[in-house]
């Protein structure tokens, strides 16, 4: 059922991930090509807002950082998983692996080369901030709409 509270943590997720995707691009090669990053991981950002800040809004404000920093560590999971697995399947096009368990165990190997390359404090420490205070503000509107 949409309210208020999904919407806040899902635009403040969404914007966010938007601000952590800029944060990362300079972090890779200069002449590679990002084409949809921004907008997946503002997606992904919006949807996991919604359905995981969001909906467990409205049980205090512990809790609210709590839900705030799952939801940040799960975008932070499933961005790594979403373009891991879709490099993985440009490659697979190309004819890099031998099989499906090769091409399988690539993404995981992108997913940890990609977390030690982005895993600086400054972009863990607006990660884990925004991820919070999307939490608080989630739990401050379900509070003034009921």
């Amino acid at each position: 059922m949409p309210t208020a509270a999904r919407l806040i943590a899902a635009l403040c997720l969404a914007a966010l991930a938007w601000l952590v995707s800029d944060m990362i691009k300079p972090l890779f090669d200069e002449d590679k090509n990002f084409g949809f990053f921004n907008l997946i991981n503002l997606g992904l950002g919006f949807v996991l807002g919604w359905q995981v800040i969001g909906s467990r809004a409205g049980r205090g404000m512990g809790a609210a950082i709590n839900n705030g920093l799952t939801g940040g560590v799960l975008l932070l999971f499933w961005g790594l998983l979403l373009h891991s697995a879709i490099k993985m399947f440009e490659l697979s096009m190309r004819g890099r692996y031998d099989g499906f368990f090769d091409a399988f165990l690539a993404v995981f190997d992108m997913m940890y080369e990609s977390a030690i390359l982005i895993g600086t404090p400054l972009i863990l420490t607006t990660l884990i901030v925004g991820a919070s205070v999307t939490g608080l503000f989630a739990e401050m509107t379900s509070r003034r709409a009921s």
